[in-house]
């Protein structure tokens, strides 16, 4: 088979791959629809490109157009993977092609020379296909296999496109050369090495969107989708591996439920997107004051839970107050209205008697409960809770790094009427607001 069949064969296939990707492309979100058009295009473009390389004579026109498509199918190539990862377009990335085209014009029409051609064509290729690579590099959160073995292949066929203009500079090239025919075994390889984009790259990018909806739907199934935190979902699967690592290696663990004091008297006043807005305040505060290790999700409504990890229980009361704080010194503010919000939270802090990570939720939450009955805006520990007494919650500080205020300074006055055990009533659907 010589390279003008190949060519032919290459350009078929091209096509018929572009088809396929249309067709799939209509199953794809919207959001990913304009990379995969730019991608289609560039396709085409190539495939169009090819079919022109096959059938016509390399007539000064021909050269210019066929030399354009592949160009401008690989700046599509670019524009897809820059519309993919949400870039800005700059118009220098279209210099590229401007000046393969211009020097392909001037020495095909005014100066005919193959070497002068290559050596335009060549740099102009290196430097779109670089550009993919360079927009393929490591990103933040983005491990999928898929873009490194796209990356590669763009460094790959730079590489065999400057080994190709080497091949043509160093060899003695017949008078009659035609890149078409098959004076040279590069010409033989140069198809294969033109479908390796539009064929083997279009399945990558194929996969690319795949991984990306594949991780926004973990996203969406571990995520809250109002405040970004992570949802109950997130929460019982992380919980349950810190319970065991706690329980495993005797580390410190620790779980504050937390819940917006009078949110409901938010709502009813100020109307539910208001409210929805102070759930997203609240979130925030929380986020910002939580320690880096910790996990923050919205467990359900307005009640929110952190996992404190590896702190004792000193820790994770100074831990817990610090986010208590955090939330009530710095008022929520819709237009004019400033709408103080506070939290009241239970602490459970985890030891031998826990059989789960949802029995030390429940205490957390029945500590919670306590917190609403004894006034709100405050912190109840579990194991602080003593019958018919008044107990002071209580930071020493001193030696403690979670938090810093002068030691034995007395967070509040918990009022505790009983205590607060594995046995006592859940209320965790209901009588707190």
């Amino acid at each position: 088979m010589d390279s003008r069949t190949a060519f032919i064969v290459v350009a078929t296939t091209v096509v018929a791959n572009a088809g396929i990707l249309m067709l799939i492309s209509r199953d794809l979100p919207a959001i990913l629809r304009p990379a995969i058009n730019f991608w289609q295009v560039g396709t085409l473009l190539v495939a169009i490109g090819c079919a022109l390389f096959a059938f016509a004579a390399p007539v000064p026109v021909v050269l210019i157009l066929v030399n354009s498509l592949f160009l401008l199918g690989l700046f599509g190539y670019h524009r897809a993977l820059a519309r993919f990862y949400g870039d800005t377009p700059s118009a220098i990335h279209f210099v590229p092609v401007v000046f393969g085209v211009a020097v392909v014009f001037w020495f095909s029409v005014m100066a005919d020379d193959f070497k002068v051609r290559v050596a335009a064509i060549t740099i102009a290729w290196v430097w779109l296909m670089l550009e993919c690579a360079r927009t393929l590099r490591s990103r933040n959160g983005d491990k999928a296999m898929s873009r490194s073995v796209l990356r590669v292949m763009f460094l790959v066929m730079a590489g065999f496109t400057a080994a190709r203009a080497a091949v043509y500079f160093t060899s003695p090239l017949p008078p009659d050369f035609n890149p078409t025919t098959g004076n040279s075994f590069v010409n033989f390889i140069t198809p294969a090495f033109m479908a390796v984009l539009p064929v083997i790259g279009t399945t990558t990018f194929i996969l690319m969107c795949s991984d990306r909806l594949r991780r926004q739907l973990e996203v969406v199934a571990s995520y809250d989708h109002l405040t970004g935190l992570a949802n109950r979902r997130n929460l019982m699967h992380a919980g349950v591996k810190m319970f065991s690592r706690a329980r495993e290696e005797g580390t410190g663990f620790a779980v504050a439920v937390l819940d917006l004091d009078h949110f409901k008297a938010i709502n009813d006043t100020y109307g539910h997107g208001v409210g929805d807005q102070a759930l997203i305040y609240a979130a925030d505060r929380l986020k910002q004051s939580a320690r880096r290790g910790d996990l923050v999700a919205r467990s359900g409504g307005e009640e929110f839970v952190v996992l404190l990890d590896d702190l004792d229980e000193d820790e994770a009361l100074a831990s817990a107050e610090r986010i208590r704080i955090s939330v009530e010194k710095e008022p929520f503010q819709d237009g004019a209205a400033i709408i103080p919000i506070t939290v009241s939270a239970g602490v459970a802090v985890h030891h031998a008697g826990d059989e789960s990570f949802d029995t030390l939720l429940r205490r957390a939450d029945r500590a919670l409960y306590e917190a609403k009955e004894s006034g709100r805006n405050r912190i109840v520990p579990s194991s602080f809770a003593v019958s018919g007494a008044v107990k002071p919650v209580w930071q020493d500080l001193d030696n403690s790094d979670v938090a810093r205020k002068p030691a034995g300074k007395a967070v509040s006055d918990v009022p505790v009427l009983r205590p607060v055990g594995l046995d006592a009533g859940s209320t965790r659907h209901g009588g707190r607001r």
